[in-house]
């Protein structure tokens, strides 16, 4: 079996992995059965790197960057991390980690692009508020919400609504986190036209690119939360893993400053958990026996994970970032605001739809319908946190500007 990614000199196929070479048990071209619509895909390219071109050229991926990670916009500076330089992070690691593990890198990068389209504004705060105002309305789910997005409200072709993406990527969208054994209404009415075998696991692309998720997020929300001094280096010191990356830094230069201690420590931290996924994920795909992308799916069990020990040393991390900066007074305070503004902003919509831009106001039947209600949570998953904020202002204090 080929376990890790070899090198051969460029091909004259130009739709080949230049000179990376894939792994039997990688995903390929057409895989699934290629695209739900008749479509031009260029000869010059692969599937993948099609699907990566129309997600960047998304509107739903140029909105990330004016929606919240932990912080919101403004709040203690503009530097921190947004969906979008998380996405970005989270991109990068899952392709390089795909490339050494023989796996399809275009495929990784795609999925890892899409993993957070559906996150509305305000992170998991506004994601709570609309599972709450939905309940009566089919729910409201970021990763179904995600699939909706790229299939059916990135509405530009003249022949179908959505992106026309690739099975596969599809399938990493809505299976990463694994086995759909309960999906969401958006998912299962798309499953039906387009079946995603929503029980099985994903491809080993879609694994990796979830693990990279917990890698990034770990590590960017430790720096994130020191820089806005909620969090301090001598509490991270009894950390698992985290503590001994710092100690280690500060034995070694006694001197450094701290944005270059930071720096030093997060590298690392960073890197022990690359190294243990792709190890540990080796191991896997080598004592499995895997021989295909197929395999991988009808295994029954994840392909990709953590070895136990760093999966504990990352609970761990999960825990005190949960205790010490999510639940932080400070950030509560500023995203119950945000929460019960979306909230306010949800009523008023779904009370009058004539409040809508036209383009969704066409899809609205009445006030209070179960349609109306789909079309508000929609358009306001769809909001930065910014526009959500000043949509707020005007509608809910009735002050009636004329909106974009």
């Amino acid at each position: 079996m080929n376990e890790k990614a070899k090198f051969q000199a460029p091909t004259q196929n130009p739709s080949y992995y230049g000179r990376y070479i894939l792994a039997p048990y990688a995903c390929q071209d057409n895989e699934g059965g290629g695209r739900l619509h008749d479509d031009i895909i260029s000869p010059d390219r692969s599937d993948f790197q099609h699907d990566c071109d129309r997600i960047i050229h998304s509107a739903a991926f140029r909105r990330l960057q004016g929606k919240t990670q932990v912080f919101i916009f403004g709040h203690r500076g503009d530097h921190f991390r947004n969906r979008a330089s998380h996405t970005q992070e989270v991109t990068q690691l899952a392709e390089s980690i795909a490339r050494q593990l023989g796996l399809n890198p275009d495929l990784a990068k795609a999925v890892a692009m899409s993993h957070d389209l559906g996150h509305p504004p305000f992170g998991h705060a506004g994601e709570h508020i609309l599972q709450e105002v939905m309940q009566n309305f089919g729910g409201f789910d970021h990763n179904a919400h995600s699939i909706d997005i790229v299939t059916r409200l990135e509405a530009k072709r003249a022949e179908f609504n959505g992106l026309n993406l690739s099975w596969a990527t599809l399938e990493g969208i809505a299976k990463h986190n694994g086995p759909v054994n309960n999906p969401p209404r958006a998912l299962l009415a798309y499953n039906k036209t387009h079946d995603l075998r929503l029980s099985t696991f994903a491809s080993g692309e879609a694994q990796v690119a979830a693990y990279c998720d917990d890698i990034a997020y770990n590590n960017h929300d430790i720096e994130d939360g020191l820089r806005s001094r909620i969090l301090t280096v001598d509490s991270l010191i009894n950390l698992p893993l985290v503590g001994e990356k710092f100690d280690e830094v500060m034995r070694k230069y006694p001197e450094i400053e701290i944005g270059r201690l930071i720096h030093e420590a997060k590298r690392r931290i960073m890197g022990a958990m690359v190294k243990d996924l792709v190890s540990q994920v080796r191991k896997n795909l080598q004592d499995s026996g895997v021989n295909s992308a197929e395999d991988i799916r009808g295994l029954g069990r994840p392909i990709a994970h953590f070895s136990p020990e760093m999966q504990q040393n990352i609970d761990s991390i999960r825990a005190y970032l949960h205790t010490n900066l999510y639940r932080n007074e400070e950030i509560l305070r500023k995203l119950e605001e945000a929460k019960s503004k979306i909230a306010e902003l949800f009523k008023a919509l779904l009370s009058d739809p004539s409040k809508l831009p036209s383009e969704w106001k066409r899809k609205s039947i009445s006030p209070h319908s179960e349609q109306t209600a789909q079309n508000v949570c929609d358009y306001i998953a769809g909001m930065t946190d910014e526009y959500a904020l000043n949509l707020h202002k005007e509608i809910c204090s009735n002050n009636r500007t004329t909106r974009r």
